[in-house]
């Protein structure tokens, strides 16, 4: 566990920085956390924090041949190793330093005055490098020297409490004094780069060479004019594949570059004119007051100017996992460390590179590039493919070799290509030189280099897209693993609710109040106290602007609604405020589920205000406030009297809030050095009043709930709230359908807690809500949920959400009220809150899986093909009916092409019909055997005939009716579980566009370039049957997929048929 100092109220619920090795490694396998079996398939990873043991391992699996292509959207290992070595030592720099001018100053005199430069920025009272120095070295005395913090903020021409004017010439001034808070990014990689990188396959280079020997050779043998076609041809092929290859994978790469742009566009409350505001990290300047509440990231390098129990975690800059309380003797906060407790406001004095945090991420250059499961799986299936491609081709080079030096060898014309000692060198090394070709060719299309390079193609494709439906992936693996989702753990504030909170039931002085604000009834004792709690003890605030324009709000959705409230009041807010001084505060945290603070209002009168959840707040008080301000004792009649006013608004699905306080003399409260750790009096309390505010249901979250019901995903409702007010909205949203539910459907978080871990796994699926839960809770439950096998996401967006967040197998942290704690957490942001988009994810999650399982299907259907007629033809005839450039196209087509067509399809209805797919499921299922199977002996059957007999029966060259057949089977690809191939295809522009392109380029081999492909112009009748007979394929699909396929998956079957046989590949 993290070491920390105690803070104020350090609470069960505080945040503590979350380490991977904290996991329990009793369930290390059910928990996400990698465990390395040598006997387990290389290629199985899992989705979450796998060893870098197991990255090596199926690194050393894959067979390969461009390795820098390949790769390169995987995790570099080496380069995550020296971005650790180069944190090690901007921490150690920067802690040289300082240590070393806090020496050099002690050596000097006490009296020795600091001097400002004489060059100053023009307006200001200091100079950059003095804000730096004094930042970086958190250097006290030099803050004293200049005046504390307000003196600072007098010379930075800014305003502790109203910010700076924030007008564009003040801000441009301010950063060109002091600097931007930007860092110099590296550049992403020009396209002359993707270039190079295509160019380094193996096989293509094997090709160039062959190309550039064939040129040379058939110049030399046939002349200028012919000689010039074959390698000519062979090159142009090589180059069209590496130039289609380049930009496809350069576009990725600009996609990927603009997700992580806003990925770090984090949203910052800053006080500008008086008013809280909120604007991107990049827009802070020097000057700026910023407020910082639990869960955020420090922006920049700062001062603090007021705060209550702050307490930061600067483990992401020391490197030590503790927690460092903040006051005015340790006023220093540093850019890039996260708030764990506490709130409160500072002023940036360093930003951009003159931070430790911008040298550190200037330095390192963060790439979030990452293997996920599905792209590691993919590189077994390659590999497997890989392997029995190379073994053809090799197997094709033998017979071919053996056949050209025997003489079986003829020419179009019959005469014999090779007779011993008549035939010429050159003849020989060119007849060898083609041979060699196209074993190698039969290499490049045997083995699938962009198999899994089109899940990152779909994943770029899908995190585009999702962008668009309010989603912003941080995890790649996180896309694909939400197919799989199988459990949604749901919070209901901003989730499944609205967020847009309003009072509109109150009791106040032990009687409702007929409307909210209708307080004339009530003695000016408990107005005044009313005001007082919601003014005080509250971390938003109110603006009321000089010109009259309307009053604004900030803080969270309920502080907003309770202080509306206090507007609604009456109340003038800075007022209210300049009438008492807060002297202690205990923030809200989800644990203890109430905020308190003390507050001196005259002489020696101390103010205890306590404001949370209604019926714990109830159980704390001993008294309650009449309307005329009397003092009663709480009698248990009077208790359920409360009690069922609050179980009157939770029927009505509100949230429901008690206001209570006491009284305290000036001695009972310690000194101002002892406050620090003073637990605030929560006992002996006099309620005041409970409201009841309204969230209402988000629209169509009823409908999005009924979606993932019939997709066979279980929504769970995790919320703080009472069961009463838990199980009315989860009523509402669909998620529970009886209205007598009870325990184990509907629980408490107590009651849940203090199960035992088997009996927490027992009820864990039979919950639908959990009511008063804690984040600990949530977590408790998202374990259980795993090891019963479920994959689980969880949304969250509290500090405390963060370790159910980093346990669940998908983290969905919210955009909008998520803490960067969460967000940092979490997997995907959901940047709407709203629970319709995080089921628009689980349909991208879905549609992910089904277009990589279309394009193996068209793939292997090549494959298979293409592989099954040159063996054929080759052992047969001693020719393969496709030569080198023949068989270039047929992998432009198949690989990048098809990736393209297929790799992109968006999602539709149907996947949402179907249950979720499991994680260990075979990427190749039997529907899809069963359609290859049909596909694959139908173009060998019409190919092998037309090879032997097509000139006889239609003098038509096989190739035109290959490439016909491609095209056709994109549209069966579509679709491999549904019989209409052609729904929704007039909606997937790409698709169409990349079969028209790949048509038009067909016609123009076939027309006009046949010198260089070998092919033969066609009649528009041979052009008829060449479609027609590739258009069979079509009702052979439909009728293949009335066929029935066995339950059983062919690996089960495999494994009963060679009980001793492991490692069956993934593809199966």
């Amino acid at each position: 566990m993290p070491v920390g100092v105690q803070a104020p109220e350090a609470s069960p619920g505080r945040y503590h920085r979350r380490r991977d090795d904290d996991d329990n490694n009793d369930c290390s396998d059910v928990l996400g956390v990698d465990v390395l079996d040598d006997g387990a398939d290389p290629f199985d990873i899992p989705a979450k924090r796998a060893s870098v043991e197991r990255l090596r391992r199926w690194r050393q699996a894959a067979l390969v041949l461009n390795a820098s292509r390949r790769f390169r959207y995987t995790l570099d290992l080496k380069k995550e190793e020296e971005k650790e070595q180069i944190r090690r030592k901007i921490r150690a720099h920067a802690q040289v330093i300082r240590a070393a001018l806090l020496f050099k100053e002690a050596g000097q005199k006490n009296g020795d005055d600091r001097e400002l430069p004489e060059i100053l920025p023009r307006g200001f009272g200091i100079g950059e490098e003095q804000l730096t120095a004094m930042t970086r070295d958190h250097d006290y005395s030099a803050l004293q020297g200049y005046g504390g913090v307000k003196g600072l903020a007098n010379l930075l021409k800014t305003n502790t409490e109203k910010g700076v004017h924030g007008d564009e010439v003040d801000l441009a001034g301010r950063a060109n004094a002091f600097g931007a808070n930007r860092y110099p990014r590296k550049k992403g990689r020009s396209f002359l780069v993707f270039l190079w990188e295509a160019c380094q396959d193996l096989t293509l280079v094997i090709l160039i060479i062959a190309a550039v020997i064939s040129l040379v050779l058939g110049i030399a043998t046939e002349g200028i004019k012919e000689g010039w076609y074959d390698g000519a041809s062979i090159a142009f092929a090589v180059f069209l594949v590496i130039l289609v290859t380049a930009v496809s994978d350069y576009k990725q790469s600009l996609q990927f570059q603009h997700l992580n742009e806003e990925k770090q566009n984090i949203q910052v409350e800053v006080i500008r004119g008086g008013r809280r505001i909120e604007v991107s990290i990049f827009d802070i300047v020097v000057g700026d007051v910023v407020a910082l509440k639990i869960g955020d990231q420090v922006p920049a390098d700062g001062v603090l100017v007021s705060g209550h129990s702050l307490a930061i975690d600067e483990s992401s800059m020391t490197g030590e996992s503790k927690i460092v309380v903040k006051d005015h003797k340790s006023p220093f906060l540093m850019g890039g460390c996260k708030v764990a407790d506490g709130y409160g406001t500072m002023l940036v004095t360093a930003v951009g590179l003159n931070t430790e945090w911008g040298l550190l991420m200037a330095s390192i250059s963060e790439d979030n590039n990452e293997e996920t499961p599905l792209q590691v799986r993919l590189n077994g299936v390659a590999t497997f493919i890989g392997i029995v491609g190379l073994s053809v081709a090799a197997m094709v080079l033998i017979v071919l070799i053996a056949r050209y030096f025997t003489g079986h060898t003829t020419n179009p014309d019959g005469s014999v290509q090779f007779v011993k000692g008549q035939t010429s060198v050159k003849s020989t090394i060119f007849g060898t030189i083609k041979i060699l070709t196209i074993a190698v060719t039969i290499v490049v299309v045997a083995v699938p280099e962009g198999l899994p390079l089109a899940v990152t193609l779909t994943l770029a494709y899908s995190m585009q897209k999702m962008m668009a439906d309010k989603a912003l992936v941080r995890r790649l693996s996180a896309c694909e693993t939400m197919g799989s989702a199988t459990t949604i753990c749901s919070d209901k504030t901003g989730t499944l609710t609205l967020n847009q909170m309003t009072v509109v039931r109150s009791v106040v002085g032990g009687i409702k109040l007929k409307s909210p604000a209708d307080i004339k009834n009530l003695s000016p004792v408990v107005s005044s106290l009313v005001l007082e709690g919601i003014a005080q003890n509250s971390s938003g605030s109110v603006f009321e602007p000089e010109d009259g324009s309307p009053i604004e709000i900030t803080g969270s959705p309920t502080e907003k609604a309770i202080l509306s409230w206090g507007v609604e009041l009456h109340m003038k807010f800075a007022e209210e405020k300049s009438k008492s001084s807060i002297i202690h505060v205990s923030p809200f945290n989800s644990e203890k589920k109430r905020a308190g603070v003390a507050v001196i209002v005259s002489g020696s009168d101390i103010h205890v205000h306590w404001k949370g959840a209604a019926e714990i707040v109830l159980a704390l008080c001993t008294n309650w406030l009449d309307a005329d301000g009397t003092n009663h004792e709480m009698t248990p009649d009077k208790a359920n009297q409360f009690k069922k006013y609050i179980e009157e608004m939770a029927e009505e699905s509100l949230r429901c809030v008690a206001f209570a306080y006491r009284n305290l003399d000036l001695g009972d409260v310690p000194n101002e050095e002892e406050r620090i750790n003073w637990a605030l009096p929560d006992n002996k309390l006099a309620l005041i009043g409970i409201v009841g505010m309204k969230d209402p249901c988000r629209p169509g979250v009823r409908d999005a709930v009924e979606l993932c019901i019939n997709a066979g995903v279980k929504v769970r409702m995790v919320t703080g709230d009472n069961l009463q007010t838990a199980r009315a909205i989860a009523l509402e949203c669909g998620i529970l359908t009886d209205s007598q539910a009870s325990q184990p459907v509907i629980i408490e978080g107590k009651v849940f807690r203090a199960y035992s871990d088997a009996e927490r796994e027992a009820v864990a699926e039979k919950i639908s809500v959990m009511g008063r839960s804690s984040p600990s809770d949530k977590l408790l439950l998202v374990k259980a949920l795993k090891k019963k096998g479920n994959v689980v996401a969880v949304t969250g967006d509290g500090t405390n959400d963060a370790p159910a967040l980093h346990e669940a197998d998908i983290g969905l942290a919210m955009g909008i009220q998520g803490t960067e704690v969460a967000k940092e957490s979490s997997d995907i942001i959901i940047l709407d809150d709203n629970f319709a988009s995080v089921v628009k994810v689980v349909r991208w999650g879905r549609s992910v899986y089904a277009n990589i399982q279309k394009f193996i299907q068209f793939q292997l259907t090549v494959n298979v093909a293409a592989l099954i007629i040159n063996v054929v033809a080759a052992i047969s005839s001693g020719n393969v009916p496709l030569n080198a450039v023949q068989l270039l196209w047929v992998n432009l087509i198949m690989d990048t092409l098809g990736a393209l067509a297929l790799a992109t399809e968006p999602p539709t209805d149907q996947l949402m019909k179907r249950s979720p797919v499991g994680r260990r499921e075979p990427l190749v299922t039997n529907i899809m055997w069963r359609n290859l199977f049909i596909q694959a002996v139908f173009q060998v059957a019409v190919l092998l005939t037309l090879n032997f007999r097509g000139r006889d029966l239609l003098h038509l060259t096989q190739d035109t009716l290959d490439h016909a057949n491609k095209v056709f089977n994109e549209f069966n690809s579509r679709k491999p579980y549904e019989l209409n191939i052609f729904d929704g295809v007039s909606r997937n522009h790409l698709f169409l566009a990349v079969v028209s392109i790949t048509v038009v380029l067909q016609v123009i081999i076939i027309e006009f370039l046949g010198k260089f492909t070998s092919t033969v112009r066609l009649s528009w009748k041979l052009w008829l049957v060449s479609v027609g007979i590739a258009f069979v394929s079509w009702p052979l699909a439909f009728a293949g997929k009335l066929i029935p396929v066995p339950r059983t998956e062919l690996k089960t079957c495999i494994s009963r048929c060679l009980p001793g046989k492991k490692g069956i590949p993934t593809i199966f």
